[in-house]
């Protein structure tokens, strides 16, 4: 089976002007607004320096652990170091526990 490159008609035609570009996309895709603190930024750092990709779920259990022992204050900080690393999972930790308090 042959490959062929087929040009559009014209070249200018495929292009958008940067104003367009710009209009169209206003604020950067990673910038949706859930800011974290930059303490918990540099505790998800240093997180990440001690258990690589394995830092999320290590927060993610310090969380567990510290909210069954009802150490609600250890409990935050660990669900927002968890969060500055991995939201979703964060989410689903705070759901769970919001329903196991209840």
């Amino acid at each position: 089976m042959s490959i062929r490159f087929a040009a559009p008609p014209k070249p200018s035609s495929v292009r958008m002007a940067p104003g367009t570009v710009r209009s169209s996309r206003p604020v950067a895709a990673n910038d949706d607004g859930d800011l974290v603190s930059q303490v918990f930024i540099t505790a998800a750092l240093r997180q990440f320096a001690k258990h690589g990709l394995a830092a999320a779920d290590h927060a993610r259990d310090q969380a567990i652990a510290a909210s069954e022992a009802g150490d609600r204050q250890t409990f935050e900080w660990w669900l927002e170091v968890c969060r500055a690393l991995d939201r979703r999972m964060a989410r689903r930790i705070d759901q769970s526990s919001c329903a196991n308090s209840v």
